[in-house]
This record gives C-alpha cells, structure tokens and sequence, in this order.
C-alpha cells in the first residue's frame, strides 16, 4: 500500500462512496465518511443489475447477501407490445458458475446492505455532514467541515452524485446535468407467479419491464419519452402510469395494471446524463461515481461502473507507485468503459425517442453487454 494514502475522506455515502470505504477499508486505510442526509436515505424502488455488478458485490464481499435479500436471475426476455417473443438476452454468469447473471433488488434494500458493510469495515461514518471548503498542498488536503469541525487527508474522494457540490467545486466550468427527454416510472407489487426472471415488452414510443425484486416482490418500470422536462403532480402518479399501460396487449401487464394501488410506491424521475471530460482529479481529490458519469438506465449499469471505480481506485492505490500516478492510473483504467456506458445507453434513449432503427438498438445493446463482461 501507498505510504502516502494513510487517512483518506469520503464525500458522500451513496453506492460508491461506501463501496470505496469498504475496499480501502480491507487495504488498512482509516476512512472518514460523511454523508449530508442524516438519514442515510436511499430513495427510489427497484434496480436492475447485470452480471458485472454482481461480480463487483462479491468483491466487496455482499453478494451472499444480495442473493439473500434481493433476487438472482438469468436471462432478459424482449417482446413486442402485443406479447410476441423477440428475443432472449443472455446474461453470462461473470460472479461464478454458482451465481444467475443478473437480477434486482429494492434500492433502500441494497442501500441497507452496503451501510451495514461499511460500518463493520471500520469506517467513521458522519451523517447530516458535508465539506464547507477544501484547500490542499503537496502533501495533504485540510478540510472544513459543515459542523464546523477540520481534518486533514491524505486523499478525498468526491463521490456526491449527479448534483455534486464537489464537482463544481473543483472543476468550475463542469459539465452539468443534461435532461434526455425521457422519463421513467417504477412501482412495486406482489410478485406474480409467473415473473420469476427479467422480462421487456417494447412499443412504439413506450417501454414496459418487470422483474422480481425478492421472494416476495417485483417492481414494474415504463419509460416514456417527455419533450420537455416538467413537474408532475405525485397526486397524478398512479392514473398516469396506469394510462401508460392500457395499450400494451400482454396479460401479464394488464394484471400487474389491475393490482396498481396507493400502496405500489409509484415514483416518477426525469432521466438525465452527464460524463466529465478527463482529468477526473485534481492534486489530491478524485471524483468517482455519479459525479463523473451520471448514466441513463438503459444498461442497467449506473450502479455497477460507479462501484467498480471504488474497486479499481482501491487496486490503484494498492500498487504504491504514488497517489499522483494512482490517480492517473485509475481514470486510464476507466475512462473508456465509462464512457461506453453513458454514450451508449444515451444513444439507445436516442433511438427510442426517435423511432429509430431497431436493428443498432440491439447490436448496441449485444456489444455494451459483451464490454461490461470483461475485466474491470
């Protein structure tokens, strides 16, 4: 391990930040996390995997607890509106022969568990508490803290989201947020039966998926394309999501429609994306996550290439060639996949959006999925 990394924070305790605290954490780096909700919330309701994340939480050590908690399936299955098969998506097994190749799970679900994870790694974590200001020299960051305390560092980690104070702090002429023109619905449910994997039904401006969520539950998303980006009454949520679905001719979608309730937890989110150009550090701050390359659902991906730049950084640093050329070496090792994956899955919104040509909707998809198979 680098000498030079000894003590190092963490802003912001979401999927990647805490995946960054448990790695380091393994490497005998003291880790300070603070995370400004002082609830720790996770919001939303179901997320996708592919095979690639759930090879990432068996690095971190919770896939054991992601199978126990979530559900672990092989296989998207596509169809028209009408209910036609498509095709079968296959979902390589990359955790091991013994693991499904992809799945999903209640986000607060994985949120709970990477919490719990990062707490018995040993990380100091502070709720309800950010960075005030930041200056740093050759050898250390000093950082003012919101509750008026200080610290110094070795390195700080940036990992505070789509909407990073961060990221506009240390790089003012940013990128910001961009809105894509489509939307996404998600709602939960009791599992039917007969969902017991991934499964898409595409129309011809509408996108409808369920898949199991555990034993128990599923969660049911529909993208739809919105010109224009504007506030939605939640009030309205449930009537709209289900008008959405009254064209698809599909039993299953029409019995998941019937079951919609108050209690379904509908939500409704704008979709949006954002890649920061390279460098993504300065001195000794380093921007990992959402903050660097904030990614349409589309692949399924965001979590996963978000955790994996904490496994990749903590590799980096691992190999003690200096923070500078850990720094360098880490955004070398990412910058392509990344990228991939937020141009891609933009470029898949785009196609959708546009009635575009089916046949680079799949071949983009077939390819991303080959790419997200290989070795991070």
């Amino acid at each position: 391990m680098d000498a030079a990394v000894q003590r190092v924070l963490i802003v912001g305790g979401g999927f990647s930040g805490m995946a960054a605290a448990i790695e380091l954490r393994k490497r005998g780096i003291a880790v300070d996390l603070v995370e400004i909700d002082a609830g720790w919330r996770s919001y939303g309701a179901g997320i996708s995997l592919g095979g690639a994340t759930l090879r990432a939480f068996r690095t971190l050590g919770v896939l054991d607890e992601f199978v126990r908690r979530g559900s672990a399936h092989d296989n998207v299955d596509l169809h028209t509106s009408t209910g036609h098969h498509l095709a079968t998506l296959p979902t390589p097994r990359l955790a091991g022969p013994d693991v499904p190749g992809g799945g999903a799970i209640m986000r607060p679900e994985l949120a709970a568990i990477l919490a719990d994870a990062t707490r018995a790694s040993g990380t100091k974590v502070r709720l309800g508490c950010t960075f005030a200001s930041f200056t740093q020299d050759d050898d250390g960051v000093d950082v003012v803290f919101t509750d008026g305390d200080t610290g110094r560092y070795d390195l700080v980690i940036g990992a505070d989201g789509l909407y990073s104070t961060m990221r506009a702090t240390l790089f003012p002429a940013a990128p910001t947020p961009q809105y894509t023109g489509q939307g996404v619905w998600r709602a939960v449910l009791p599992r039917l039966e007969s969902v017991d994997h991934a499964m898409m039904w595409l129309g011809p401006k509408i996108k409808a998926g369920v898949a199991p969520v555990s034993a128990t539950q599923m969660y049911l998303y529909v993208t739809e394309d919105r010109a224009e980006r504007t506030h939605i009454d939640p009030a309205r949520f449930l009537p709209l999501l289900r008008d959405l679905l009254a064209p698809f001719d599909v039993p299953a979608l029409q019995a998941i429609r019937a079951r919609l309730a108050e209690d379904s937890q509908v939500i409704y989110r704008p979709l949006e994306g954002m890649l920061l150009p390279r460098p993504w550090h300065r001195g000794r701050i380093v921007l990992i996550g959402d903050t660097v390359h904030a990614t349409t659902p589309h692949m399924a991906s965001g979590a996963c290439i978000g955790i994996e730049d904490a496994i990749v950084l903590a590799e980096e640093l691992e190999r003690g060639a200096g923070v500078h050329a850990a720094l360098a070496a880490f955004e070398e090792r990412r910058w392509e996949r990344c990228r991939m994956v937020v141009e891609n899955s933009g470029r898949l919104g785009e196609i959708e959006i546009t009635g575009g040509d089916k046949a680079e909707h799949g071949r983009i998809m077939r390819e991303t999925l080959v790419a997200l198979g290989q070795a991070i």
